[in-house]
């Protein structure tokens, strides 16, 4: 589908300097055409896969795990988010690593040690990211921030997909906006995941979102992923042309 790939490519270069990220979700996506999937939302013109990791301990789900990471990766050339929602993150640190993670985005809330944990991310030349539920505040990154790339805010409670937004989401991303930018991390980039659909992402990017997760909005929106993409794209994006035509 060369000619959505060439509207999101228009629509990139529209806005000014701001880019909004779009890393659709695999944990919506149809497993048993998983790798057609994938190859689906980077022709439709996404940014980044995000892949949801989880334990059935640290969250009441259990999903995929290190060959599924490495089945994705095969299958793109896409950084891979690779979010962590499980007890003792640090003893597959260099499992994922090697399976083809490009950010491991590990939680604040379970981990004790998570200096070290941040550290052994890096070392296994992989961006490290820190990810906080909606309950958990935004001062909990005061000590972690100097240490990662991304910051991840669940605007659901993790576990499950198709859930809707958490209405005070909107003024956590802001407040995160302005803590990163008072400690002189700007550039750390806050990464939204949880309802994240047509109706909440201008909201979303308007309160200081740079990269938005989306599951079923991408690959259960009725319509094929790459109309999808341009859908979702086209309303993130909206803020930012109005910002962009006041200024």
């Amino acid at each position: 589908m060369p000619g959505l790939t060439l509207l999101c490519n228009i629509a990139r270069m529209s806005v000014g300097p701001r880019y909004v990220k779009i890393a659709p979700s695999i944990l919506s996506a149809d497993f048993s055409r998983l790798g057609e999937q994938v190859e689906a939302v980077e022709e439709g013109g996404a940014d980044a896969i995000h892949l949801d990791v989880m334990d059935g301990h640290f969250v009441p789900n259990i999903t995929i795990g290190p060959l599924v990471v490495e089945a994705v990766r095969r299958r793109t050339s896409l950084p891979l988010h690779v979010h962590l929602m499980i007890d003792r993150p640090a003893d597959y640190v260099s499992r994922f690593a090697a399976a083809g993670a490009d950010f491991l985005i590990v939680h604040q809330e379970n981990n004790w040690t998570l200096h070290r944990l941040l550290a052994e991310i890096g070392e296994a030349n992989v961006t490290p990211g820190v990810a906080l539920n909606p309950t958990t505040s935004v001062a909990m990154l005061e000590e972690s921030v100097p240490f990662v790339e991304l910051v991840l805010l669940m605007t659901v409670e993790p576990g499950f997909g198709g859930q809707q937004l958490i209405p005070t989401m909107y003024d956590k991303v802001a407040r995160l906006r302005r803590f990163l930018a008072e400690r002189g991390r700007a550039s750390v980039q806050i990464e939204v995941d949880g309802g994240v659909n047509g109706d909440t992402a201008s909201g979303l990017v308007a309160s200081g979102a740079d990269v938005l997760v989306a599951g079923a909005a991408v690959f259960s929106a009725g319509v094929t992923v790459g109309e999808a993409l341009v859908h979702l794209r086209t309303a993130a994006e909206s803020s930012l042309w109005r910002s962009h035509l006041e200024s």
